[in-house]
């Protein structure tokens, strides 16, 4: 067989063909059981039956127009998210490293409007934020960026769950716009931060001015317990980035925003061809009803999450 295939993975010698629930089979029809989850990705498992009804529903319907037009789907289940978080509006992207473009665009539209001509993102030493040349760059890990450079500036970095050290860095920089954190590493080990770290860093940004914005692409849809990590503090973050399980494989991405920082973008200023189609949306709608019918958080609380 030909490799047709840019080799940007060191894949393993098993090809799977189907799944169902927690088990997938490979193209010898055994059986493993998948740990995995396409990485953090399918939160209800293979071949869910509330996933696949959406899906062949709205297929037969409407898969994609434009978001030069009203979509239903996108409406509906942008007014969900808005509602489970209590955040305001919501820009929807075909993944997590578009979502935090996203996020980076508007800390940066924000540092403008606050008069800062070079704005500065605050990240986080073993952060995983994507791999576009932005989000690669605000990823904290340099075998990640090798090879890539001349890359992106704007970005600071401190250690992860350390607040002494934003403490230094507000003293010592004098454009930041904002700071982006994941409220629980995934890529970089799976580090849990102090307590006080996720209220620390809200109080900083508000005696600052800086957009608190987090990366829950891994930690969202009710994976630690709670339907988004944040919620298990007293604070909002203003912006907040989601993909991964929000789609159960779908390819759909989210980036929310409350406050100020919902209103910063314009027509013009972003976008996305694909984004929010209705296809992709059906299966967030479907994602959504299972969590909250089933209330899954719980269980993951109940569980261990």
């Amino acid at each position: 067989m030909k490799d047709v295939l840019m080799n940007t993975y060191n894949r393993l010698p098993v090809t799977f063909t189907r799944g169902e629930g927690v088990w997938l089979f490979d193209d010898q029809e055994r059986k493993y059981l998948d740990a995995v989850a396409g990485i953090a990705v399918c939160g209800l498992g293979h071949a869910h039956p509330a996933v696949t009804r959406a899906l062949c529903d709205q297929a037969g319907k409407l898969v994609h127009t434009s978001n030069l037009y009203g979509i239903e789907n996108q409406q509906r289940l942008g007014e969900r998210l808005a509602e489970m978080s209590g955040m305001d509006r919501v820009f929807f992207s075909n993944s997590g490293a578009e979502a935090n473009e996203a996020a980076i665009k508007l800390a940066r539209l924000w540092g403008h409007r606050k008069g800062i001509d070079t704005p500065v993102i605050v990240v986080m030493e073993n952060s995983f934020h994507g791999r576009t040349i932005a989000t690669l760059t605000a990823t904290g890990n340099r075998k990640v960026q090798a090879g890539f450079e001349p890359l992106v500036h704007g970005f600071a970095r401190v250690p992860y769950g350390d607040l002494e050290a934003l403490h230094t860095a507000a003293g010592n920089l004098k454009d930041i716009a904002a700071v982006l954190v994941e409220p629980i590493q995934g890529e970089g080990g799976v580090n849990i931060p102090p307590d006080d770290y996720l209220p620390g860093i809200r109080e900083l940004c508000d005696r600052h001015g800086w957009l608190m914005m987090l990366d829950e692409i891994q930690t969202g849809m009710g994976r630690t317990g709670r339907p988004f990590a944040f919620q298990h503090h007293d604070i909002l973050p203003d912006v907040m980035t989601l993909a991964k399980a929000l789609g159960n494989g779908v390819p759909v991405g989210a980036c929310l925003a409350s406050g100020e920082a919902a209103n910063l973008f314009g027509p013009g200023s972003h976008g996305s061809t694909f984004g929010g189609n209705p296809l992709a949306c059906a299966a967030g709608l479907a994602v959504m009803d299972t969590l909250e019918g089933e209330r899954l958080w719980q269980r993951a609380a109940e569980l261990g999450a």
